[in-house]
């Protein structure tokens, strides 16, 4: 697998580069956030199949890095770095982060962390590419949710959405009517049993129906969870 390492420290990035390649890994070193985002431009070879993002970078904040990768691709990101706040966290996570380390790390748990972000991107590629043609839609109503290219209409106009929210929507949409507990759904969006994501689900519930302007969509369970309510076209 081909890894982008975001890392201004040269004896920080060597030390990792050495871990990494040998685990099979082949890493591409970037030492800024410009010369990261060149490196995921379409024309720069083979796709990589995770980023490892630190957020202290010479030229411009890791934050700031993560939301233009986000707009450009869905390629995994795992902000690494020495920021341990929860609310650093939480931003990381709603700018669409796949998942958060941070320094110290155990090596061993930041390559578990590396697989398993790659064996659901690898998850969700299959899904989309399964029996269905690629540009085959689930109906919801008035949305339209089209998972071989994450794109998500509203009577017909395109709305953007997070990588997260994505997920989050795809989910509920699983099952229509069906309660989808908050552990549940922090498990499988974020891959965490984390406490403090509970609050990222909330913000991400809230920025669903602002953008998709269907304030009962997600009906909120007091107690239990959130559930997906098909408004009539």
């Amino acid at each position: 697998m081909r890894l982008l390492l975001v890392e201004d420290d040269d004896h920080v990035a060597a030390a990792l580069s050495a871990v990494l390649g040998k685990h099979g890994f082949q890493v591409t070193h970037a030492r800024s956030g410009e010369e990261a985002l060149r490196a995921l431009l379409p024309d720069s070879g083979e796709p990589f199949g995770v980023v490892l993002l630190d957020l202290g970078l010479p030229d411009q904040d890791g934050f700031e890095v993560c939301s233009r990768i986000r707009r450009r691709t869905a390629v995994p990101v795992i902000m690494v770095t020495a920021r341990a706040d929860i609310r650093s966290r939480i931003h990381g996570l709603n700018l669409g982060a796949d998942d958060y380390v941070v320094k110290p790390y155990d090596t061993g748990e930041l390559l578990a962390r590396i697989h398993a972000v790659s064996r659901r991107s690898e998850t969700v590629a299959e899904a989309a590419g399964g029996d269905e043609p690629a540009g085959s839609d689930s109906a919801l109503g008035p949305i339209a949710l089209d998972l071989s290219t994450r794109r998500v209409t509203v009577d017909g106009k395109g709305v953007a959405l997070t990588r997260k929210e994505f997920d989050l929507l795809a989910l509920l949409a699983q099952r229509p009517g069906v309660v989808f507990r908050r552990e549940q759904i922090i498990s499988e969006v974020w891959r965490t049993s984390w406490e403090g994501t509970g609050r990222t689900l909330e913000v991400h519930v809230a920025s669903l129906r602002s953008k998709l302007g269907l304030p009962t969509l997600i009906e909120t369970v007091r107690g239990v969870g959130y559930r997906l309510v098909v408004p009539e076209v």
